[in-house]
């Protein structure tokens, strides 16, 4: 395996492990995963992940190529919909202080870099072509 393609699994695999770091944190009393946030979404990021280290293990690169910018515009969707949810999470309140106050004791953690370093590293390092052997 070339080096380029190397840190595209790698990429592909931080992406898997990501899924499972903590993104947000509501009230200090506990950690969200991407599949506590939205478990169909969690498993297609997943699905997308695996057919890039398919297409990485099998030399597929154009696949990897389209699985790394899914995985980016799926990761890129995903944190602005948890944005969207954190700040309207608490309109029902009719008090804009207290729903302000509220909206501010969720957190979003450092999975959020993890989530968004593995496609980055997928899409920046999948090789352009395949490498053949000539001198057999």
């Amino acid at each position: 395996m070339q080096p380029k393609a190397f840190i595209c699994f790698a990429g592909f695999v931080l992406l898997i492990a990501a899924t499972w770091c903590p993104l947000l944190r509501p009230f200090g009393l506990m950690n969200w995963d991407l599949y506590d946030l939205n478990k169909p979404y969690g498993m297609v990021v997943l699905l997308i992940a695996i057919v890039g280290v398919v297409g990485i293990v099998l030399k597929q690169y154009p696949v990897a190529r389209i699985a790394a910018w899914l995985s980016f515009v799926l990761v890129v969707l995903v944190y602005i919909a948890a944005i969207m949810k954190v700040n309207s999470s608490f309109s029902f309140i009719p008090f804009k202080g207290l729903a302000g106050s509220l909206t501010k004791l969720i957190k979003f953690k450092w999975g959020w870099y993890l989530l968004f370093a593995g496609p980055l590293v997928s899409v920046f390092s999948t090789p352009k072509k395949q490498i053949t052997d000539t001198n057999v």
